[in-house]
């Protein structure tokens, strides 16, 4: 303990900075020109080759990638993208030392519209991007976002991939080598041309709707997860369109630790393995990867500086917003702000990560009626009644003000019989018998033939809990585009199917350990193609 008597006069040890002046630690020659942590501090050459040998490491670790696959790479102008970019270029080259055996192109999503930008603006800056894409003799597509209101509703279905998933990836991926070598040793390797797809023109009605629909989201979290949703599903269909089958992100290692708190913030727990991971694999078909998950916005910037890489800044919807405008600035300050203080914040939540599985089922292996219906991931809104969520639920149920119409509801559910008589109503006809009125009109609340008709689209049991707060957070469903309300109303007919077969052969249908809706191996033939979705009718 602290003493009156004790002699504080003792001068203070000051810890010693790293200086430039120091040599590099790993030639021991050369003069350090970048100091990465505490005690890594390289010279150019040094750092040059540290800074190439991560990236082919990711890359062969993980052996994803197979020789001769196309490769789309996703480039919003930022530093990490850039990089990434240079990095290919790098691998690419005929003096590298392990040479890239892919084919890759480049993909712009153009976000002005959403942003506000002016069309000068953006015209300007999609010029500055394809001067940067062209030097690199890459195919690239310069997309915009407006696109996304005329994808089909073919986006939000899982296509088998064309390996097979009982196939160990070693064994897939050194006879995909063999293949390459065969073609290569016959002169039959063929490569990409240098097809170039600028921005088109867009109308500014379409616009417009773009901009109602992020605006229709009451909170700038809800509108950035839209956003990144939206991207996402236009990314898959360019890479499905022109044929590729794996997107490159930059998502660093910085970006990464942000994003684990923020989903965790957001209620995406269950999908951090494929938020967060190297391979994300979702969209069955396509394979999202990050290879730059390694390196830190530092050591981004500092390569970029000390070897030209070309990057163009593009405001987004957050730029000069306050720290406090959603929750991913809130992160993003709280992360870089205690980096800055504690160097090893973002690499320790980074390494966590790492070791984090889900307990839920795997989005690479749920079924389509088992996948979000906007992120594509596992449904993780399957849990029992003595759970946290569902107390949640039930919570949000007895705040909600109730009408007279939803106080009906209660009581019919408590009284089965006189609710299966109204089930016999025709949409438009009343409950009574032919030319009587059901007496509801006499107490001014009209008859149940006015008050029936076409119910507004609900994706509440379609969506995960994170995604369901998103929707939540916007003024009006109908604004979605359409490719994702006609997937809506076709996942929620063949729900209806299924529960019609429930309710003529209740024996035959029996909700599994997961509360999902199988059908018993002893069906009869026409009985087996019915869809599971048991769960969903419930609700």
């Amino acid at each position: 303990m602290c003493q009156v008597e004790e002699d504080y006069h003792e001068p203070l040890q000051r810890a010693e900075v790293p200086s430039v002046s120091k040599k590099c630690v790993k030639c021991k020659e050369g003069t350090a020109a970048v100091v990465i942590r505490a005690g890594d501090a390289f010279c150019g050459v040094c750092f040059k080759e540290y800074f190439i040998h991560k990236f082919r490491a990711m890359l062969g670790k993980n052996r994803v990638i197979f020789p001769g696959e196309k490769v789309l790479l996703a480039v919003s102008g930022g530093p990490s993208s850039c990089s990434m970019l240079s990095q290919v270029q790098e691998g690419l080259s005929q003096n590298a030392h392990k040479k890239l055996r892919f084919l890759p192109g480049i993909v712009f999503i153009d976000e002005g519209g959403v942003a506000g930008q002016a069309v000068e603006d953006r015209r300007r800056m999609a010029a500055e991007l394809q001067a940067v894409f062209t030097a690199t003799g890459l195919p690239f597509f310069l997309v915009p976002l407006e696109q996304v209101l005329d994808l089909p509703s073919s986006v939000l279905t899982v296509v088998a991939a064309a390996t097979s998933p009982q196939e160990p990836a070693a064994r897939a991926y050194k006879a995909s080598v063999g293949d390459f070598i065969r073609s290569d040793a016959v002169g039959c390797q063929t490569s990409l041309e240098p097809e170039q797809r600028v921005l088109a023109d867009v109308q500014e009605s379409r616009t417009h709707l773009l901009q109602h629909l992020i605006g229709s989201a009451k909170t700038l979290t809800a509108r950035e997860d839209l956003l990144s949703t939206l991207r996402q599903h236009l990314l898959v269909h360019t890479a499905r369109a022109e044929g590729y089958s794996k997107v490159m992100l930059g998502d660093n290692c910085t970006r990464l630790a942000i994003k684990l708190l923020t989903s965790i913030s957001l209620g995406r727990g269950a999908q951090l393995a494929q938020d967060t991971g190297f391979l994300d694999s979702r969209y069955g078909d396509i394979l999202l990867v990050r290879p730059m998950r390694d390196y830190s916005a530092k050591e981004i910037a500092y390569y970029n500086r000390l070897f030209s890489v070309p990057s163009v800044f593009i405001p987004s919807m957050e730029t000069k917003t306050m720290d406090k405008s959603s929750i991913q600035r809130l992160t993003e300050s709280f992360v870089t702000k205690l980096q800055a203080d504690f160097p090893s914040t973002v690499s320790t939540i980074y390494r966590t990560s790492e070791k984090l599985q889900t307990a839920c089922r795997s989005s690479s292996t749920a079924d389509l009626c088992d996948r979000c219906l906007l992120c594509m991931c596992a449904l993780d809104t399957a849990s029992e009644n003595a759970s946290a969520f569902k107390a949640t639920l039930i919570s949000e149920q007895l705040s909600q003000p109730r009408s007279a119409a939803a106080a009906r509801v209660v009581i019919s559910n408590q009284n089965p019989a006189p609710m299966e008589q109204e089930s016999t109503a025709a949409i438009g006809e009343c409950c009574a018998s032919a030319g009587e009125d059901c007496g509801k009109a006499a107490g001014g609340e009209g008859c149940c033939s006015s008050a029936k008709g076409p119910e507004s689209t609900d994706l509440r049991s379609l969506l995960c809990y994170s995604c369901q707060l998103t929707i939540k957070d916007m003024s009006s469903v109908e604004r979605l585009p359409h490719y994702i309300l006609s997937e809506a109303q076709r996942r929620q007919r063949s729900l209806v199917g299924v529960c019609w077969m429930y309710l003529l052969w209740p024996n035959q249908l029996q909700p599994d350990q997961a509360t999902r809706g199988v059908i018993r191996s002893e069906n009869t033939e026409g009985r087996s193609n019915i869809k599971e979705g048991f769960t969903y009718c419930r609700r």
